[in-house]
C-alpha cells in the first residue's frame, strides 16, 4: 500500500464514528450541564452581537460582532454548499435533521470553547490577545498538560497550510473556472496560477495586518455574503413555496424512516452523513472558533460564549438549510449524482441563471474562509515560537495559496484533514475537564446580570 493510501486510511479513521460521537457527545453533554443555555441566552446574545453591551476600555483587540464575523469566516464556506449536498446524496433528505441535530448541541460546544478561551487568554504589554484551546489547556489544566497544548497547536498549525488554505484556494480557482468556461477541471494551469497570485496578494494586504484587519474585512464579507446567498436561496424557495411543505416531511420522514438509520444506530447511512457533515461545517468541538474569539473586546467570558453560539446557528441551521431546501424542493437530488454539481444544479432548476451564483459564493466563502484560518494558524504558531515566528508564518502562508492553486490536492489534503480532526481531542478532553468551572462562570454571570438588571438592558458606557 502506498503512502497515499496509508494517509487516506487513516483520515478516514479519524473522521469515523468514534471521533463523531464524541463531539456530538461531548455537546450533549454540555447542553445538559448548561441547563440548555442555547434556547435559555439566545435572545441574549443577539441584543450582545448588537453591541449593547461593547465598552472599549474592555480588554481585548475586536468587538464581539467583528469576533463572531471571523469565526464564521472560517466556517461559513464550501461545507455550506457542497457539503450539504453530498450530506443528502449519502444520506437522503434524512441527513438534514441530523444536521440540525448537530448544530444545536454544538451550539453548546461552542459556547464553552468561547467562554473558557476568553477566560484563560493573554493580553501581552502591546494590547495582543493571546486566546484558544492551547491556553485553556496549558492553564486550566495545569502544566503539566502543555504537552497536550502543544499537540493542539502543532494540529492547527498543519491544517490550517491544508483545509484552511489550499483546499479553499483551490475551490475557489474551480469555481472561476466554471464561470469562464462552465466547467471546473483543474487543467486551465495558466488560470489557476493567475487565480492563485491575485487571490495571495489580497490575502497577504489583510493577514499582514493581523487580527483587527481580518476581522474588519471579514466583518463586511461575511454579512454580506451570507445576505446575497440566502436571499437568493429563499427566492428560490419562494417559487418554489409549494413544495415546502413535502420537502420538510420528507426531512422528517426519512430521518427516523429509512432502515439504514434504524438498523445501524449512529451509524446508519442517514445519522452519519448528517452529524459528519454538520460537524464539518459548523466545527463545533474542534477548538478553531475559540481562537478567534479569544481575541474579543469584553472582560465577560460567558458574554462572548454566549455569541460564539450564534455561529453554528447562522451556519448550519440558517445556511445549510436553505441549501438543503433549495436541492430537495426542485428534486435536484434525485437526478444529479456529482455532489460537486448538484447544488449549482439545484439553483439552476429552481430559478434558470442562477446556477453560476453558487460559484461566486463559492468564491466569496472561500477568500474568507482563507482570512480566517491564517489568524488560527499563526495564534498556533505563535503559542509554539513566540512572536518572532508570526511573519515567516504569514509569508509561508501567502506562498501556499499560489501552491494550492495549481497542484493535485489528494494527499495533501487528507493529511491536513487528519490534522482538523485530531484538533478535536485535546480540545474536547479540556473542555469536558473545565466543565465545572465553565458551569460556575455562568451561574456567576447569569446572577450578576439578572442582580443588575442587565441582562435585556445595556450596560453603562
Amino acid at each position: 500500500m502506498d503512502i497515499a493510501n496509508i494517509i487516506t486510511r487513516i483520515d478516514g479513521y479519524i473522521w469515523g464514528a468514534p471521533l463523531m460521537i464524541l463531539l456530538v457527545g461531548t455537546g450533549l453533554y454540555l447542553t445538559l450541564r448548561t441547563s440548555f443555555i442555547q434556547f435559555r441566552a439566545f435572545g441574549h446574545g443577539v441584543k450582545v452581537l448588537r453591541g449593547t453591551f461593547d465598552r472599549q476600555d474592555d480588554p481585548g483587540e475586536i468587538s464581539h460582532f467583528r469576533a463572531l464575523s471571523a469565526a464564521l469566516s472560517a466556517t461559513i464556506g464550501t461545507g455550506n454548499i457542497v457539503g450539504v449536498a453530498a450530506a443528502i446524496l449519502v444520506g437522503g433528505p434524512g441527513a438534514v435533521f441530523w444536521m440540525w441535530i448537530t448544530a444545536i448541541v454544538g451550539m453548546a460546544t461552542k459556547f464553552g470553547c468561547c467562554a473558557l478561551s476568553v477566560h484563560f487568554r493573554r493580553i501581552d504589554e502591546s494590547g495582543e490577545a493571546h486566546g484558544g484551546p492551547m491556553y485553556y489547556i496549558e492553564m486550566g489544566m495545569g502544566p503539566s498538560f502543555k504537552w497536550l497544548a502543544v499537540l493542539f497547536a502543532m494540529f492547527t498549525a498543519a491544517a490550517s497550510l491544508g483545509i484552511g488554505n489550499m483546499f479553499q484556494i483551490n475551490n475557489l480557482a474551480a469555481a472561476v473556472n466554471t464561470l469562464l468556461y462552465g466547467h471546473d477541471l483543474q487543467s486551465t494551469h495558466t488560470v489557476n496560477l493567475t487565480v492563485g497570485i491575485v487571490t495571495a496578494s489580497a490575502v497577504a494586504l489583510v493577514i499582514l495586518g493581523g487580527v483587527k484587519r481580518i476581522a474588519g474585512v471579514a466583518s463586511r464579507i461575511v454579512p454580506f455574503m451570507c445576505v446575497f446567498y440566502i436571499l437568493a436561496g429563499l427566492l428560490i424557495l419562494l417559487l418554489n413555496s409549494a413544495a415546502i411543505p413535502h420537502g420538510l416531511a420528507l426531512i422528517f420522514q426519512s430521518a427516523f424512516s429509512a432502515p439504514e438509520s434504524v438498523a445501524g444506530g449512529l451509524l446508519g447511512g442517514v445519522i452519519r452523513s448528517g452529524v459528519a457533515r454538520g460537524l464539518f461545517s459548523n466545527e463545533a468541538g474542534l477548538g478553531s472558533a475559540a481562537i478567534a474569539h479569544g481575541a474579543a473586546r469584553t472582560r465577560e467570558p460567558i458574554r462572548e460564549g454566549i455569541v460564539a453560539m450564534l455561529g453554528p446557528f447562522i451556519d448550519t441551521i440558517v445556511v445549510c438549510t436553505i441549501t438543503a431546501l433549495v436541492i430537495i424542493c426542485t428534486g435536484a437530488y434525485e437526478t444529479v449524482a456529482v455532489k460537486g454539481k448538484l447544488t449549482s444544479a439545484a439553483f439552476e432548476m429552481g430559478l434558470p441563471g442562477s446556477g453560476k451564483l453558487v460559484s461566486f459564493a463559492i468564491i466569496f466563502f472561500a477568500f474568507s474562509t482563507l482570512l480566517s484560518w491564517s489568524y488560527y494558524g499563526d495564534r498556533a504558531v505563535d503559542y509554539l515560537f513566540g512572536k518572532k515566528a508570526v511573519l515567516p508564518y504569514r509569508l509561508v502562508y501567502v506562498g501556499f495559496v499560489i501552491l494550492g492553486s495549481v497542484i493535485h490536492l489528494n494527499v495533501v489534503i487528507d493529511f491536513c484533514d487528519a490534522m482538523n480532526g485530531l484538533m478535536a481531542i485535546p480540545n474536547l478532553i479540556a473542555l469536558i475537564t473545565l466543565t465545572p468551572l465553565l458551569v460556575s462562570l455562568m451561574h456567576d454571570y447569569m446572577k450578576r446580570m439578572k442582580a443588575e438588571k442587565h441582562l435585556y438592558r445595556p450596560s453603562p458606557k
